[in-house]
């Protein structure tokens, strides 16, 4: 019996070890994968800023000039977020804004949006998407230029109507087999352009403080 204990004792020993370091490896590739993919959507944002807001409308570090914002589910963020303040001259020119379309085909949409001070759109990107190759791809900029046709919207232009795709009575163009994706995403948008007009006066207030503390940091 006790030759019998011994070894029950030695595998549980060994079962507990095992178990140990498998979930050890696990927390340590889920922390770095973790990072890899953040790296990766700070990298698309930082291109996805020179894409959406040209140089000509700001004179500030915007990657350093930002605000964190409390989650906010009309653009569908449900943590802190940080909204970019560009200003020209110390005055307020524009604002870049995180905003995600959950409803995508495949998923959750993320997307980053530019709009100038007078509620215009500068630009939009989509920086994370999970949409079918050849279908709902076709949102991403290096796949087509459908996410163009937002510049220089705003909420009077289309009117409240126009804001869907032309198979919802709308001016955006759906894509050929596929009209959840882009349906998802000019909604995004448009909500993107309520929040700012909601919040525009908080927006370029705080990122006020924000260059001065930059300025003289």
């Amino acid at each position: 019996m006790s030759l019998l204990a011994k070894a029950i004792s030695n595998n549980s020993l060994r079962l507990g070890i095992f178990a140990t370091l498998t979930v050890g490896l696990i927390a340590l590739t889920f922390v770095f994968t973790q990072d890899r993919i953040a790296a990766q959507i700070r990298a698309s944002e930082q291109r996805a800023l020179a894409d959406i807001l040209p140089q000509r409308y700001y004179d500030n570090d915007l990657l350093h000039t930002y605000v964190t914002q409390p989650a906010e589910p009309l653009i569908s963020q449900h943590q802190p977020f940080k909204v970019y303040v560009a200003f020209k001259g110390q005055q307020p020119a524009a604002v870049v804004i995180p905003v995600a379309a959950p409803d995508g085909y495949n998923g959750r949409i993320d997307l980053l949006v530019g709009i100038d001070r007078s509620g215009q759109l500068t630009g939009t990107r989509v920086i994370a998407h999970k949409e079918t190759p050849g279908l709902g791809d076709a949102i991403d900029s290096k796949v087509s230029s459908w996410i163009d046709n937002f510049a220089g919207k705003s909420l009077l232009n289309p009117t409240e109507d126009g804001w869907a795709v032309k198979k919802d009575g709308g001016e955006f163009d759906q894509f050929t087999g596929a009209t959840i994706t882009p349906r998802a995403v000019v909604t995004a948008v448009k909500r993107s352009l309520d929040y700012f007009n909601e919040h525009q006066t908080t927006l370029f207030q705080e990122g006020a403080k924000k260059l001065e503390e930059v300025n003289h940091g």
